[in-house]
């Protein structure tokens, strides 16, 4: 399909066909397609969690008040921020950047590049994540607007601001997962109707991380699960040419 005929197929579906089984290793690889998502300073601060098994599939649902699409899913993916591992992720890019910089950049800009990316995520990224009750996000937000009012400066950098930037990175994540789906004819629906302290505690997910999305998937059924026609706001009253 093309760009436009998948965003067309592409819809909420609330009811799926029990009878029509997923291929996984599909569903997996829509999984990894989703990881080349667009995200804030290629941090990958998520978890994908493949719900397969039908008995975790079962205390999912419940977790998500026994909605129709998670009961009837044959599988369901659970999308996880994870703030708590930015050094994780930090040491991970640094590795990869001494052969990325070796192989790709003119040796006369090497030395420089490796200083900025070691400034950027040695130093930066630590300060940027760092969480403690709320301070450090306060001091970032004292600092950056004092900044500001002298030069152009990033403001919204306090922890709420941070939590922020995780999620919507991870909901680029989502969306790109779902058009992956809908590419190969399977059907999704985001969901943010759920009790994320029972999703948590049977994923085992540590307190720091946090449900950005539950995506049960599986095949549509008829018009059934499709509430009508699409609706949107028109296009007219939502954009704005400057």
């Amino acid at each position: 399909m093309s760009l436009q005929e998948i965003l067309e197929f592409r819809r909420s579906v609330r009811y799926f066909d029990e009878a029509k089984e997923l291929d996984t290793d599909k569903v997996r690889r829509c999984i990894e397609l989703a990881t080349l998502a667009p995200n804030s300073s290629n941090m990958q601060l998520w978890e994908f969690y493949h719900i397969t098994d039908p008995e975790m599939m079962k205390k999912i649902s419940h977790a998500c008040l026994d909605q129709k699409a998670t009961k009837t899913a044959k599988q369901i993916v659970v999308f996880v921020t994870r703030r708590d591992l930015h050094r994780k992720r930090s040491r991970a890019i640094l590795e990869f950047e001494k052969g990325n910089i070796a192989r790709y950049s003119p040796p006369e800009r090497q030395e420089k590049r490796w200083k900025d990316r070691l400034m950027y995520y040695n130093r930066l990224m630590p300060f940027i994540y760092s969480r403690f009750f709320w301070i450090l996000g306060l001091f970032r937000k004292i600092l950056a607007t004092s900044i500001s009012l002298f030069r152009p400066m990033v403001t919204t950098i306090s922890e709420s601001d941070m939590r922020v930037v995780v999620h919507k990175t991870c909901g680029l994540a989502a969306q790109t997962f779902m058009l992956a789906m809908a590419e190969i004819g399977y059907d999704t629906c985001p969901l943010e109707g759920f009790d994320s302290r029972r999703v948590k505690r049977l994923l085992k997910l540590p307190c720091s991380a946090e449900i950005n999305m539950i995506i049960p998937c599986g095949i549509r059924k008829g018009t059934l699960g499709i509430w009508g026609e699409r609706f949107r706001v028109p296009f007219e009253e939502v954009y704005k040419k400057v």
